[in-house]
This record gives structure tokens, sequence and C-alpha cells, in this order.
């Protein structure tokens, strides 16, 4: 097992009045009204473990929350059984390393099948995907707020698989913009088309100039001449024309 993913050199810090050893009794729970969940946090820094748990249980009561500096000392309360989910933390361990994946992988199998959500500093796709492919049911960047992240344990508790939003947005753009640069190659310059982009999204020509790198005098000359390529009398116009150049290639995606 890879140390710097995994470390063991933490002791295990009980929460809930936990002795590292059970859950809460299941009966007793019931009682309280509510379905509880098990959580498992599994992070070798204590104080970032200390407070992540405290803020777990303020945001969800009805998590109970045990926490670890490793994984291999959790395996050993003999009670892996007993969790609904663990909560991972590799912090800026890097998943394109083949030693890191390794150990990602093997920890996620070596659990199976309670779910693993990864807890991570990176927001990078290839890299959240790469969590997905080693067995994670999930993963949590640490620029997301904590409410996200007791929805996204929730979620996996419950059989699903949490992929932060932004990360995916931001590709979806990429490839908007790519095969739109495509099929307006033959009407526009490519600057014409970052600016035709643009205007699609309501955009004021001060903010184009400043996304674009461009002066906002030169951003006025390409939107007549887009203007006149497209046969539209004002921004508008020109909006509503593109949107139509671009509804049967969406209509076809769908």
């Amino acid at each position: 097992m890879s140390k710097h993913l995994f470390p063991d050199h933490q002791t295990a810090h009980p929460i809930d009045g936990m002795d590292g050893a059970s859950f809460p009794d299941a009966a007793g729970d019931a009682s309280r009204g509510g379905s509880r969940m098990n959580v498992v946090v599994i992070q070798p820094r204590l104080l970032d473990r200390e407070c992540f748990c405290s803020f777990l249980k303020f945001h969800e009561p009805r998590f109970n929350v045990a926490a670890f500096g490793s994984r291999e000392e959790w395996l050993a309360t003999g009670n892996a059984a007993a969790a609904s989910v663990v909560v991972l933390s590799i912090g800026s361990a890097k998943l394109s390393e083949p030693a890191v994946a390794n150990s990602l992988r093997q920890a996620t199998n070596d659990l199976s099948p309670v779910p693993v959500v990864v807890l991570g500093d990176s927001a990078d796709l290839a890299h959240i995907l790469r969590a997905l492919e080693c067995g994670a049911r999930g993963y949590i960047p640490s620029s997301v707020g904590l409410a996200i992240c007791v929805e996204a344990i929730k979620l996996a508790i419950a059989g699903g698989t949490f992929i932060p939003a932004n990360p995916v947005m931001a590709l979806s753009k990429v490839i908007e913009g790519s095969d739109t640069c495509q099929q307006f190659s033959g009407m526009f310059t490519p600057r014409q088309t970052d600016v035709v982009m643009a205007l699609r999204r309501g955009k004021a020509n001060k903010i184009i100039a400043y996304e674009l790198n461009m002066r906002e005098s030169t951003v006025k000359v390409h939107i007549r001449n887009i203007m006149r390529k497209l046969r539209a009398t004002n921004r508008t116009e020109v909006a509503c024309k593109i949107n139509e150049l671009l509804m049967p290639e969406m209509a076809a995606r769908g």
C-alpha cells in the first residue's frame, strides 16, 4: 500500500462518543427518528479530520461519524461491514501517478461493497474521472461547500455517483465551442466566431473585449461585419439567427 496516499502514523480519532470499534445501536437510532447513516472519514491530518467530521454532524444530524488517520486503522477495528459510506481524503495526491491510482483502486476493492467517496484538492475533470475509474462512487473537490459534501455523501449511500458540476460544464463549453467553430469556419473568421458566441450569451462589448483580450473598438468592428454577413440589424437579431443556425445540430444531438 502506498504510504504517501494512505499514511498510517496517526491514531484513530472517534467521533460521536465512538471507540472506533462499533457504530451506535441501530435500534437506538430508530428510536431517535429518521434513518441513521454510518459515515467513516479517513483523513491523515488530525485537525482537518476533526473539523470536517464536526461540520458533517452539524449539517446532517442523521450521520454517525467515525474518523481514522488511515484505512488500515479502520479495517483493524473489524467494523467495516457496518459502514454506509467511506469518505477517503487523498489531499493533493495526483491520480495521474500510477502508484496513487493503484492505491485508490486497491482501497475501493478492499472496502467493497461499501461505497467510497474521494475528497481531494484537484478539481480537474481528468483527475475526477480517474478517481471514478479506480472504483470511487464520487469525487468531492476541496473547493466546494460543506452542504454539497453532505449531499454527495448521501447520494453515494443511495447508490448514485457524485461528480462536481463546474468541471463538467467547463468541458461542455469547450465541446460546444469546438463544434461551433467547425460549423462557422466557412462563414466567420476565428475571432468573429468568438465574438458571435459571446453575443449569443448576451455579453456586453466591454466584457467581450476583456475576455477576448481586444479593444472595444475592435469588438464593434467585428460586430458590424457579423451583422453584415448575417444581414442582421442589431445584436439581438444576431443572437436569434445564430441560434437558428445551431438549432438543427442541437436537435440532432438530442
